[in-house]
């Protein structure tokens, strides 16, 4: 099973267990109260059994959702770990490719200044980057450009754009953890919580 489809299921579960843990808190509230203004002794053990079996199928409820809540954060953790897994290997490709930005915008700088004729589009990638060093690298090269010249193809070849996976959909379709509780309706758990 998927993460995002477990975590689906595991959530509709607390939330199911815990509007049946409401509804029954206010039945037992309701018969404590019944329990107080019983007129007759019979009346108030009826109400106290009640009481009781309201309360077992409470506790049967509660331990039934803090497994699915633990299970839910077992889930939780696992999918935080594939996401940030994504998004680290997409920040060190960003990483990686702002480096090798950086040496080619520094190398049209070089041989820009030791006088070279370098292509159009690789002098505009440096002034885009800092007008300042263009600028710098221009003069430097135009003083030593009387001397010699040279000329370099561009460093910018045809680039293909990298596509990343996305982080979230990634993290949705790892598999969930093994050992995943059995999905139990609160009924059946209700009713399991009464035959005790």
């Amino acid at each position: 099973m998927k993460i995002g489809e477990a975590q689906k299921i595991y959530r509709e579960q607390v939330r199911e267990y815990r509007e049946q843990q409401t509804a029954l808190s206010r039945q037992l509230q309701d018969i404590r109260a019944r329990i107080k203004d019983a007129p007759e002794q019979k009346q108030k053990e009826q109400f106290e059994s009640e009481a009781v079996t309201l309360e077992l199928t409470l506790d049967a409820l509660d331990e039934k959702q803090t497994e699915y809540q633990d299970y839910l954060d077992k889930l939780s953790d696992k999918y935080c770990a594939y996401w940030n897994a994504t998004v680290a290997e997409q920040q060190a490709d960003a990483m990686e490719e702002y480096g090798v930005e950086m040496g080619k915008i520094l190398e049209v700088a070089r041989r820009i200044m030791k006088g070279g004729i370098v292509p159009a589009a690789d002098e505009k990638k440096l002034m885009e980057f800092s007008f300042e060093m263009y600028q710098t690298a221009k003069n430097i090269g135009a003083m030593v450009r009387r001397e010699k010249k040279e000329e370099y193809d561009s460093l910018w070849g045809d680039e293909e754009e990298k596509e990343y996976d996305d982080p979230q959909e990634v993290a949705e379709n790892a598999q969930a953890s093994p050992g995943a509780p059995e999905v139990v309706s609160a009924a059946d758990t209700m009713a399991a919580a009464g035959e005790s």
